[in-house]
């Protein structure tokens, strides 16, 4: 099976994983892009062709997105694993890092957290079946490589996974704005999971009585809410922050 993929962050991370994805490359005419010139000349010799096109045919495969000049059809990349899978992936983890998605259904948000979920060395990440955006061509520009990188495991039922995850001792802790304790307040050195819920939704009532701990992020400003990536990045830096000491 084939995919579509454009923006030349997506680009860089499989020509060093895995260039022979690559099945038909397209960039647009005359570019004076320094960075897209770097990028076909690597291209070039991994043998990959290059095609010469305009901006409107560009613009009209990636429906009008920033596509940065750069456009493709690659073989696609089984990154998704099954629940079926999860036992045996996590007994391979000395200390599981997770994180859980609630109800995440914009491809832009669930491109931004992959991206932060890589840079802080999520091990996997969760999310539901019918309550999230499936992994297209704006995520994985969003998430800028990240995508290639970090294993989804999608999931028929989040608070099932939930119990399961507790019975291998891996701490949940979730992020909601009614928690009476602090982010800063939990301790997250050993085998955690992060539950985020949707902007101004949060995570479900149900997942959130099946966590072992509920924390907030102290606000002091007139806002109520933050985007889901935004806070995802605060959540998963701040456990970095704690395993690294």
């Amino acid at each position: 099976m084939n995919e579509t993929i454009y923006g030349i962050h997506v680009f860089k991370s499989i020509l060093e994983t895995s260039p022979e994805r690559f099945l038909e490359v397209f960039m647009i005419k005359e570019s004076n892009n320094p960075r897209l010139k770097a990028l076909v000349i690597e291209l070039k010799i991994n043998n990959i062709i290059v095609q010469s096109v305009s901006r409107q045919w560009l613009d009209i495969q990636t429906q009008g997105a920033v596509h940065q000049g750069i456009f493709a059809k690659v073989r696609k990349k089984v990154t998704i694993l099954q629940e079926k899978n999860l036992s045996v992936f996590l007994k391979r983890i000395k200390i599981p890092f997770l994180l859980i998605l609630d109800g995440v259904t914009d491809p832009h948000n669930l491109g931004a957290c992959l991206r932060t979920a890589d840079a802080t060395g999520i091990n996997a990440v969760i999310v539901q079946n019918n309550r999230s955006a499936q992994l297209n061509s704006v995520v994985k520009k969003t998430a800028c490589g990240a995508a290639e990188s970090v294993p989804i495991i999608r999931v028929k039922n989040l608070v099932r996974i939930i119990r399961l995850l507790k019975q291998m001792n891996i701490w949940i802790i979730g992020s909601s704005s009614k928690a009476s304790r602090s982010l800063y307040q939990s301790k997250m050195i050993g085998s955690i999971a992060f539950v985020v819920g949707a902007e101004y939704k949060g995570i479900r009532h149900l997942i959130r009585e099946h966590c072992d701990e509920l924390v907030r992020i102290p606000m002091i400003g007139s806002v109520s809410s933050l985007n889901v990536s935004v806070a995802t990045s605060i959540c998963l830096f701040e456990a970095i922050r704690q395993r690294l000491s």
